[in-house]
């Protein structure tokens, strides 16, 4: 397994990029947008095709790389369900995991730090994003930060991982690199032999500056989502609205994962193609290459989540001489509060 660990020293910031092997697929935690250059070279020399730029958390210390990687690879962003970011492509939920070839992670949500702090875990490593650090914990004095929500986080949830569990945080400012779940419980100094209560009053009582770019760096970062300023792509979009009034006129094409079709339905009598596996299906010969030449006197409607992938999905479809492609802006989210119809998904076999 390839698990790169990059460091931005204005930030201390650490960015994780992984895969299961060269020259297959990778996601990348943390990215730091000054980064995106290495980030992109790194992966070109390995060989990999990113699929999934993640955040643990809104960052109050840097702008994250996530749209940036997204614009120039097509990535999935993905954050926590509980994130006020203005749109991701995924959101995630505690239990799912996030899954790329050979690579799965399952889903903590750990506030404290902030309110939508996750954290995530495979096989013998953690990636704990602010919640749990090396030898310390993320401050939880902004960003409706909860020092009780801190401790239950790190004791009820990260410190119940088997204790030679890697713990990779995303910052660090003394130097260290990794350490494991045993040794923070035996070692870190705001938690070893500390109630709940003596940690909270620790944690009020830091009385830290607030970071320098964080004025910037979170009204930023809550605008990461794709803007559909490409006239091709104002053209090509249809409203729920329109769509729900029409429904039988089109072919409706889910580009979703099957964890998301799952937990939120489905337009009924939806195609399932996902976004991930998407030049496999619009290659010539490809299934929905086949089937848009096929209903040349129908539009094909491409639909995601929030309507980052459509919109991504449609510029690649056109690009391949595929015309008669649109998407519906906002996604199944739109959909759903318009009061479009949904069903249940068939699971795959």
């Amino acid at each position: 397994m390839i698990c790169r660990q990059l460091f931005d020293s204005v930030s201390s910031t650490y960015t994780y990029l992984l895969a299961n092997r060269r020259n297959g697929e990778a996601l990348i935690i943390d990215p730091v947008i000054e980064n995106v250059d290495h980030y992109i070279e790194l992966i070109d020399q390995l060989g990999c095709r990113l699929l999934k730029a993640v955040d643990t958390h809104t960052h109050a210390d840097h702008i994250t790389g996530m749209g940036e990687l997204r614009d120039r690879t097509r990535c999935v962003t993905v954050m926590g369900s509980k994130s006020g970011v203005d749109c991701v492509s995924m959101r995630v939920e505690e239990g799912e995991t996030i899954d790329i070839d050979g690579l799965s992670m399952r889903v903590l949500y750990t506030p404290g730090h902030t309110d939508d702090s996750y954290s995530f875990y495979m096989d013998d490593r953690v990636f704990t994003g602010d919640t749990l650090l090396i030898r310390g914990t993320g401050r939880t004095d902004f960003q409706n930060g909860d020092p009780h929500a801190s401790y239950d986080s790190i004791v009820n949830k990260l410190f119940r991982l088997p204790e030679e569990t890697l713990v990779y945080p995303a910052h660090d400012y003394k130097g260290d690199t990794v350490s494991t779940i045993g040794e923070e419980i035996a070692f870190n100094p705001r938690l070893k032999g500390k109630s709940e209560s003596e940690y909270v009053e620790i944690m009020n009582g830091l009385n830290l500056p607030n970071p320098k770019l964080m004025d910037v760096a979170v009204p930023a970062n809550l605008k990461v989502g794709f803007k559909a300023e490409d006239p091709e792509i104002i053209e090509s979009t249809l409203t729920t609205e329109k769509l729900i009034a029409n429904q039988n006129d089109h072919i409706f094409v889910d580009l979703r994962e099957e964890s998301e079709r799952c937990r939120d339905g489905v337009i009924p009598g939806s195609i399932h193609v996902p976004y991930i596996h998407l030049k496999e299906y619009i290659k010539p010969g490809g299934m929905l290459c086949a089937m848009c030449n096929q209903v040349e006197d129908k539009d094909v409607i491409l639909y995601c989540a929030f309507g980052e992938r459509s919109a991504l999905a449609l510029k690649e479809l056109h690009a391949c001489g595929i015309k008669n492609v649109k998407h519906m802006g906002g996604g199944i989210d739109a959909w759903r509060q318009a009061g479009g119809t949904i069903e249940e998904a068939r699971q795959s076999a």
